[in-house]
């Protein structure tokens, strides 16, 4: 990898990886045509225990967001409250009740990052022009309303933080290799292989360590996470969707001297890729790192806004 050359590397990538017409002209799911009903069931039979694991940050006005690009934290507000309901409200008997109303980016917290979301040179996922896919009343095509109902299935864990870190935790600006990829399979064992339509998840502890020191930079910092030389390995495996405990998915400050998300430009309109950021992974890892098993029943369908280039999502791991 030519560290003075992004816009070369991207182009070799892009053409290397290419999903483009793979499942037609008129695709809007892109890699997650990988998870079938076969996976699901391959998925949902992973349940032994019933042990269920959470694993979306809380949404609240205390982080992560810094306001980058008119990102702020959730807006929660109160419509109705009980001492309304106390002074009366208009309703018949004695009825009461509270409402409320929240304000946020769609990729405030826990998200996912739809295909609309990323372009390369003006190009939106399966070759179409960004403009004829994103236009000021949303996504028109791949919006995220269009994958509702599919984003299920068989989940696995890669504690990359656990394995190649210390005290669990990769430091900032670390690249997470194949050659990282595949020592921590080989670590966890059997349970941990990935393949065709699987859900990665990726944990780095960025998170953990966030939680620890405060959020500081998280959002948009430096912090550890996929190389670009990975696009390869991500294409090959065909897995339908990653996510990662950090607020962009790869590795922060990039492996080039001028880039900005030199991956995310190769994995969403090239792949097809679905990519997660912002998801909390350390009590799901711990129980992994305790039972040995590190493959579980996926729920993670994002919220159908109509139009959206990415949502909030609350995935649900189930072991």
């Amino acid at each position: 990898m030519d560290r003075i050359d992004p816009e070369g590397a991207i182009a070799a990538a892009a053409r290397r990886c290419s999903n483009w017409g793979r499942w037609g002209d008129d695709d809007v799911l892109g890699t997650l045509n990988f998870l079938d009903d076969a996976k699901r069931r391959e998925g949902a039979a992973l349940v032994r225990r019933g042990a269920g694991f959470s694993l979306a940050q809380r949404f609240d006005a205390e982080g992560p967001q810094k306001g980058w690009r008119r990102r702020t934290n959730p807006i929660h507000t109160m419509l109705d409250t009980g001492l309304d309901a106390e002074r009366g409200q208009g309703f018949p008997h004695g009825l009461g009740g509270a409402d409320d109303v929240v304000f946020m980016p769609l990729q405030a917290s826990t998200q996912w990052d739809g295909l609309g979301h990323i372009f390369d040179h003006g190009i939106a996922w399966n070759g179409r022009r960004a403009g004829d896919v994103v236009t000021s009343e949303g996504d028109q095509v791949t919006g995220i309303e269009t994958v509702a109902g599919r984003i299920a299935g068989r989940g696995v864990l890669l504690d990359v933080g656990r394995v190649i870190g210390d005290d669990g935790e990769l430091p900032d600006g670390f690249a997470i290799t194949v050659d990282h990829l595949e020592a921590t399979i080989a670590a966890h064992g059997d349970t941990a292989r990935v393949g065709r339509g699987d859900l990665l998840l990726v944990r780095t502890g960025r998170l953990a360590r966030a939680r620890r020191e405060g959020w500081g930079d998280y959002a948009g910092g430096p912090a550890p996470g996929l190389s670009f030389t990975t696009a390869d390995w991500l294409h090959r495996s065909e897995i339908a969707a990653i996510a990662t405990d950090t607020w962009g998915f790869e590795v922060r400050p990039n492996e080039f001297d001028d880039a900005f998300q030199p991956l995310h430009q190769v994995a969403i309109p090239h792949l097809g890729l679905f990519l997660g950021e912002m998801w909390d992974l350390d009590a799901l890892a711990a129980d992994c790192a305790a039972d040995g098993t590190y493959e579980f029943w996926l729920t993670a369908d994002p919220l159908p806004v109509t139009g959206a280039v990415g949502a909030p999502v609350a995935p649900i791991a189930v072991k």
